[in-house]
């Protein structure tokens, strides 16, 4: 197991300075090559993080979820904060929705984290008339 993990490693590396050894190997290569229409990514933390509770078995279960919207559009990002009491109520529905059990599985989460993407892009679509989100990112998840 060992071995195979230090080969693949081995391998990534190898292959990556050969890539670099073409390209003259400087840093500002790569960066030189990313497309010219691809923005640097905008992250916006959403505070108070969210807080719902389950029925789970007969005993109460919280969740807390810290959320961060990624977005590579300023100015789209400052017209859905205008909306931002309805983008938190869509969330806190979507996320007391969900099933406790699933939820502690990392597929569970990564579900939830893909759901909560389409939800918000859905409301900046209808609200902005864009997809001012590209991602909604998890930044700490509690299950108790």
């Amino acid at each position: 197991m060992l071995l195979a993990v230090g080969l693949s490693i081995g391998g990534t590396l190898y292959f990556m300075n050969k890539g670099e050894g073409l390209e003259g190997g400087k840093p500002d290569d790569a960066a030189a090559s990313m497309p010219a229409g691809k923005q640097p990514a905008i992250y916006e933390v959403l505070m108070p993080a969210f807080v719902v509770n389950f029925s789970h078995n007969g005993r109460q279960r919280y969740m807390q979820v810290g959320i961060a919207l990624m977005s590579r559009d300023q100015s789209a990002l400052d017209a859905l904060k205008v909306h931002m009491p309805l983008l938190r109520n869509r969330l806190v529905m979507l996320f007391s929705s969900q099933d406790f059990e699933a939820l502690k599985t990392p597929v569970g989460k990564e579900m939830l984290r893909q759901q909560a993407t389409a939800s918000v892009q859905e409301l900046a679509q209808k609200e902005i008339g864009k997809l001012a989100v590209e991602q909604v990112l998890f930044t700490n998840f509690v299950l108790q």
